[in-house]
């Protein structure tokens, strides 16, 4: 396993990678391409990974213990997953509820143990807001419950708000948060990651090229050619005017990856980690050989002419919403 820089999640004593592997994406491939996709970003260097219990409905987390019982136990990776989530167990509906209560969450989180193959997690995190009546004061509770209990190592919340966080900070360290972030999306920059840095929060940026509007090889054609069953398809930012700012926006990263030597998908993941507060980006890959279209990202640093260059283009452009630039 190669060494990479490594940060402090917030106020916790977890050191990661500046880069993690997210497991959302795996659906459309086969058991062994996942296997080897994992173990090919933990080779070279990645030291955790982002899952949750809905993804696949249990099919993820399975690969992940599957990849990681051929890994030395000295390069194992940190294993982060997520609750909040319910599906039909017998496959008779598709449809996904958001539900927070108590009881469900101390199923889930020994559904997940069993799923992984650990002992214990090493972050847990509720996905999103329940939509099932039960108050933060619950479910928060019922975090903080399973980490004194020992079965997780930390505590966050994905896809929460300011409001919500200080609600949780007061009944117990909110350890990360896990928001949508990309030089596209930039909304949580504004309130979200300054609270975070003010109450030694981590955060974990998922979706920093924007659901590849941002690796420099999306187009319009291919955005044209989106099929029904692809979410994308129906995102106004993957339509019309929007999505023509979008792809100047990715082209104007261009310049900025030729003078480090890199992708443009890596000046993307590198742009959200500039952040003060930022501790990490969740990047997806489905294959090894995508793994390397990103690697750089863990280490690349931009510099203060790189970070205008970019608050220029977002400007120019006038792309997606949200601060420009970090400092």
């Amino acid at each position: 396993m190669l060494d990479q820089p490594v940060r402090s999640l917030g106020a916790s004593d977890m050191q990661i990678t500046r880069v993690g592997l997210g497991g959302a994406g795996w659906d459309g491939c086969d058991d062994q391409q996942v296997i080897d996709t994992i173990r090919y970003a933990i080779e070279h260097g990645v030291n955790w990974i982002d899952t949750a219990a809905v993804y696949g409905r249990g099919r993820s987390e399975r690969l992940v213990a599957k990849a990681l019982a051929g890994v030395a136990a000295a390069d194992r990776p940190q294993v982060f997953t997520k609750c909040g989530h319910i599906w039909d167990t017998t496959g008779a509906s598709k449809e996904l509820r958001k539900v927070g209560r108590p009881s469900n969450i101390r199923r889930e989180v020994d559904d997940s143990l069993r799923r992984l193959g650990v002992d214990r997690i090493d972050l847990y995190q509720m996905h999103c807001p329940p939509e099932d009546g039960t108050p933060l004061a619950a479910y928060w509770e019922t975090l903080l419950e399973l980490k004194q209990l020992g079965k997780v190592k930390a505590v966050g919340l994905s896809n929460h708000g300011v409001r919500q966080l200080a609600e949780a900070e007061k009944m117990g360290h909110v350890d990360s948060l896990q928001p949508p972030f990309s030089a596209i999306r930039r909304q949580v920059a504004d309130r979200e990651i300054p609270w975070c840095v003010e109450h030694g929060t981590g955060v974990l940026a998922y979706s920093p090229m924007q659901a590849g509007l941002l690796t420099g090889r999306f187009t319009r054609a291919r955005a044209e050619a989106l099929g029904e069953d692809d979410w994308r398809a129906a995102v106004a930012d993957f339509q019309g005017a929007r999505l023509e700012r979008n792809l100047a926006l990715a082209d104007s990263l261009r310049p900025i990856a030729r003078r480090h030597g890199v992708g443009v998908p890596s000046v993307a993941i590198a742009w959200t980690l500039s952040w003060p507060g930022v501790t990490g980006a969740i990047v997806g890959a489905r294959r090894p050989e995508q793994v390397n279209g990103w690697l750089s990202a863990l280490h690349l640093e931009l510099t203060a002419q790189d970070l205008m260059d970019i608050a220029d283009a977002i400007e120019r452009t006038t792309a997606g919403s949200g601060p420009v630039h970090p400092g």
